[in-house]
């Protein structure tokens, strides 16, 4: 049966690892965009037993099954209202997500990325040149892009400021090169400045701040979150800023109860807290 055929509701296609343990990835992502009403359908790239912020973990490279897996999605003639990106484990990975965003855009499908290549002015240890390159020719093919600040640095190969802080004019610089390269939406997230996490948005030429306490420390699978609930909020309609407020929002309460509960930096959010408040 063709889709367009009947009603459906929103769809999005996730594209990153599913960890089991530890709140990362596609399991913060699913529960969260389906919370909020999207369809999540996920294209796991790698599975984990937990992510790498442990001790050990065991890892299990889904690159083979990637590319049968999407062609059966077109033969099923399936269409995604999103398209939205997440961690890779290698070039060849960045190079299908390329593949799979060319075969099944469309007029209405908005393509969200993140580019997570980073983090305090260093690239992950797995992130080699090649991928570099492989993820500056993906994020040409984005509409959206919700990169930190090393990971902007790297896709204009400029250098990491110093202090890791930059003002709104060489924010809006950064921003204003990297929508040339194609992306007409940016964030550029998670910067700290005088205990507050500061979000820099940028939309047609135009910039604002969204701001909110800086709680605790570093937390595994803030920026998933984050990148699913803007992701979300923008199939549904909503203006990026509204979009940006409502996953900082949402990611400040999580964090709040993590320290409450004492959890551990590796177990990341307890969103189930609070999937509720995202509808």
């Amino acid at each position: 049966m063709k889709e367009t055929t009947f009603k459906r509701q929103k769809r999005m296609a996730l594209i990153n690892d599913l960890t089991g343990f530890g709140r990362c990835s596609l399991a913060v992502m699913l529960p969260i965009v389906s919370a909020m009403k999207v369809q999540a359908c996920p294209v796991p790239t790698a599975l984990l037993s937990v992510h790498t912020g442990f001790s050990s973990h065991y890892i299990y490279d889904c690159t083979h099954l990637m590319m049968p897996y999407i062609d059966n999605w077109e033969e099923n003639g399936l269409e995604f209202d999103g398209i939205c990106t997440g961690f890779f484990g290698s070039a060849e990975q960045i190079d299908i997500a390329g593949e799979f965003i060319k075969r099944f855009r469309r007029d209405n499908t908005l393509v969200i990325i993140d580019p997570v290549m980073g983090d305090h002015g260093r690239l992950y240890s797995s992130y080699t040149k090649e991928m570099c390159r492989e993820m500056r020719k993906l994020v040409s093919l984005a509409d959206v892009l919700t990169p930190n600040l090393t990971e902007v640095c790297e896709l204009l190969d400029i250098p990491y400021p110093k202090g890791g802080a930059a003002g709104d004019a060489a924010l809006y610089e950064m921003a204003q090169r990297l929508a040339h390269e194609g992306a007409a939406k940016i964030v550029i997230t998670g910067m700290e400045t005088a205990g507050r996490i500061n979000n820099f948005v940028f939309e047609g030429g135009q910039c604002d701040s969204v701001s909110s306490p800086k709680i605790g420390g570093e937390r595994s699978g803030t920026g998933d979150a984050f990148a699913a609930v803007v992701a979300a909020d923008l199939i549904n309609g909503a203006t990026l800023k509204s979009a940006v407020k409502k996953a900082a929002a949402f990611v400040n309460k999580t964090v709040a109860y993590a320290e409450e509960l004492n959890l551990p930096w590796n177990y990341g959010l307890p969103i189930e807290e609070y999937l509720t408040e995202l509808r």
